[in-house]
C-alpha cells in the first residue's frame, strides 16, 4: 500500500516536467522573430497601404519606445495614434501578418509602423471626432483580443483586420493588459476584469458622440468575456444599450456559458446583434472548461442541443456553427484562418446586412453559392469577420514560453528551448488562444 502513495509535491513535480516537455517540443528549432518592432521607420513603399488606428489601453507604458506598452497594468488608461504600413499583396496573403524577419522594418515586405504617438484624453477624443468625419458611415469598429497577445501582437493583428476586411469604418484598439504568455492565464483574466469600467468609460462616450451613428464589435476568446462585461455594466447604468451599438461578434468566447446567460439578460431586452462562432472541437476551450469547474465554455456548446437552442432563440442570437469545418490548425481555435471559404461568407452576408441563421452554413454547396459576388463584402464594419479570428493563433510568445519552461524545469530545458531556433509549421500556431 505504501508504494500507491504519490506525494502531492511529486505530482506537481512530474505534471511540470510534462508540460515542460509539450512546451519544448512546440518550441523546439522555432525561429524567433523580431520583438519590439514599434519603433517608427521612413514610409518608403508608395505600394503599401496604411491603417490608421486609435488604441485605448489600460497597459504601463514602457520605456522603451519600440514596445510602447508592456504587459503590466497602468494606473490610468491611456491613448496612441499608431499608424502602421502593410505591404501589398504580392508579399502576403489575407489574413496573414507580414511580421519582419529583421529590424529595422522594411514596409516594402513588412508590416512597420510608419507613424506612433501617445495622446491625451483630449486628443484622443480630437483624433476619433476628425476620423469619424472622414468616415463614410460614421461608424467605428471595436476590437478587444484575446488572451496571451503582447502589445505589439494586438496592433499588428488589427491592422491586418482592418485592411484584409477594407473596413471604411475607424479602427479603435481595446488592448489590455496581457503578458503575452501561454502560461500566463489566471494574470491575463484578471486584467480584463481591471480593464472593464475602462471599456465602460470608452462605450458611454461612443453612445454619447453624436457624430458617431454606429459602433460595431469584434472580440476574439478571452476578449469576449471584457466586451461582455462592458456591455453589460452600461446597460444596467444606462436602462438600456444605445440602438447605434449594431453588431457584437463574439469570435470562439472563452466564456461560462451559465455567466453569459446572465449577463444578456442584464442587458435588457434591447441589445445589439449578437453572432456567435462556435465550433465543438476547439481543444483550446476544452482545457479552458477544465480550469474553469468543467463548466462549458461559450465558444464550444453544441448550438442544437438544450437548453442552449432554446437560450440562443430567445436572446435572438445568431449562431454559426463551425464543427465541421476542417481546419489545419491543431487546436481547432482558429478555424477561419484555415477555411477561407467560411470567413468570405460569412463577411459577405454580414456586410450585405442578411441574417446568418443557418448553423451549417459553413457546408457544402451553401459555402460555393454564397460566396458569389463576396468582394461586395469589404465595405462594412460587420464585414470585419473575415480574418480576425486569426488572432488565436498568432506565434508570438515563444521567448516568453522559453523563460517558463526555464523555471519550471531548470536551465537545461530552457537552454534546449533556446538552443533550436527553428519553426515547424502550423505547430506554432498554438501559442495563442
Amino acid at each position: 500500500m505504501g508504494n500507491c502513495f504519490v506525494s502531492p509535491s511529486k505530482v506537481r513535480r512530474v505534471s511540470n516536467v510534462l508540460l515542460a516537455s509539450a512546451l519544448v517540443g512546440l518550441l523546439w528549432g522555432c525561429a524567433s522573430r523580431p520583438t519590439n518592432v514599434l519603433l517608427p521607420v521612413a514610409d518608403t513603399s508608395p505600394s503599401s497601404s496604411k491603417v490608421e488606428m486609435l488604441v485605448a489601453t489600460t497597459r504601463s507604458r514602457s520605456s522603451n519606445p519600440a514596445q510602447m506598452y508592456t504587459g503590466e497594468r497602468g494606473l490610468a488608461p491611456s491613448f496612441a495614434e499608431i499608424t502602421v504600413s502593410i505591404p501589398p499583396p504580392s508579399v502576403r496573403k489575407v489574413g496573414e501578418v507580414a511580421w519582419p524577419k529583421k529590424l529595422p522594418s522594411n514596409p516594402a515586405t513588412d508590416f512597420a509602423v510608419v507613424q506612433a504617438q501617445e495622446l491625451t484624453l483630449q486628443t484622443a477624443k480630437g483624433w476619433l471626432s476628425a476620423s469619424v468625419r472622414k468616415s463614410p458611415d460614421h461608424s467605428v469598429l471595436v476590437f478587444i483580443h484575446g488572451f496571451n497577445n503582447r502589445f505589439e501582437d494586438a496592433v499588428y493583428r488589427f491592422a491586418q483586420i482592418a485592411k484584409d476586411t477594407d473596413t471604411q469604418s475607424v479602427p479603435i484598439l481595446v488592448t489590455w493588459p496581457s503578458r503575452g504568455s501561454a502560461l500566463a492565464y489566471g494574470y491575463d483574466r484578471e486584467s480584463t476584469n481591471y480593464t472593464r469600467n475602462a471599456l465602460e468609460l470608452l462605450f458611454q462616450y461612443l453612445a454619447r458622440d453624436p457624430q458617431i451613428k454606429e459602433v460595431s464589435i469584434l472580440a476574439h476568446s478571452m476578449g469576449n468575456w471584457l466586451a461582455l462585461e462592458g456591455l453589460r455594466q452600461m446597460a444596467i447604468r444606462n436602462g438600456g444599450l444605445p440602438k447605434k451599438f449594431k453588431n457584437v461578434m463574439l469570435a470562439a468566447p472563452d466564456v461560462d456559458v451559465d455567466v453569459f446567460r446572465t449577463q444578456i439578460a442584464d442587458m435588457g431586452k434591447q441589445h445589439p446583434q449578437f453572432t456567435l462562432f462556435v465550433s465543438q472541437d476547439d481543444r483550446a476551450l476544452k482545457v479552458s472548461r477544465r480550469v474553469w469547474g468543467d463548466i462549458p465554455r461559450l465558444g464550444s456548446i453544441d448550438p442544437e442541443q438544450a437548453p442552449y437552442k432554446e437560450d440562443l432563440a430567445s436572446n435572438n442570437i445568431t449562431v454559426i456553427d463551425l464543427t465541421k469545418v476542417k481546419s489545419g490548425d491543431p487546436l481547432h481555435h482558429g478555424k477561419f484562418a484555415s477555411s477561407p471559404q467560411v470567413v468570405q461568407l460569412i463577411g459577405a452576408r454580414m456586410a450585405g446586412g442578411q441574417t446568418l441563421t443557418d448553423n451549417r452554413i459553413g457546408l457544402g454547396d451553401t459555402i460555393i453559392h454564397a460566396t458569389t459576388g463576396v468582394a461586395a463584402a469589404a465595405g462594412s464594419a460587420a464585414g470585419l469577420v473575415i480574418a480576425a479570428p486569426v488572432a488565436a493563433v498568432d506565434q508570438n510568445s515563444r521567448e516568453n514560453l522559453g523563460n517558463h519552461i526555464g523555471a519550471l524545469t531548470g536551465s537545461q530545458a530552457s537552454q534546449k528551448s533556446g538552443a533550436g531556433k527553428k519553426c515547424v509549421g502550423s505547430a506554432t500556431k498554438d501559442c495563442k488562444k
